[in-house]
């Protein structure tokens, strides 16, 4: 109804009249979306720590598996390894935990580890498993 009388009024006391009834909506706009915002950021970042943390733990098992499928490895050479590996990274795994399981024709080492996690109680567990055929000589 006060669009209606808004023509009939000067421009400026119709500005002036709009911009009384839209005081405080960036406020409250901002209020609602910025914990939205924040909550995605923190969940964008959270994906991306264990993205990294999958991947380092992988790449451990693949190299504790590796060197335990050597012609003349041996299942701790290959636990040993995985271990060395993760440590060296440094990348905010804790309590990291191989092990490992050597056979005439395979080798498989598992990582176990936990990330670093940006909600709070909350550790978010990762587990790679890394299987290789071991290198035999034939003839």
């Amino acid at each position: 109804m006060s669009d209606f009388r808004a023509p009939f009024l000067p421009c400026r006391l119709a500005n002036w009249l709009t911009a009384r009834r839209e005081r405080g909506s960036a406020t409250i706009q901002m209020v609602v979306l910025m914990p939205a915002l924040f909550t995605l950021m923190f969940l964008g970042v959270q994906a991306a720590v264990l993205y990294q943390g999958r991947t380092i733990t992988l790449a451990a098992a693949q190299e504790g598996a590796r060197i335990a499928a050597a012609a003349d490895g041996t299942n701790a050479a290959g636990v040993a390894a995985a271990s060395d590996f993760v440590s060296s990274t440094s990348a905010g795994l804790k309590n990291t935990s191989v092990s490992g399981n050597r056979t005439a024709t395979t080798a498989t080492i598992t990582v176990t580890t936990y990330t670093v996690s940006l909600i709070p109680f909350v550790s978010p567990k990762i587990t790679q498993s890394a299987s290789m055929p071991v290198e035999r000589l034939t003839g």
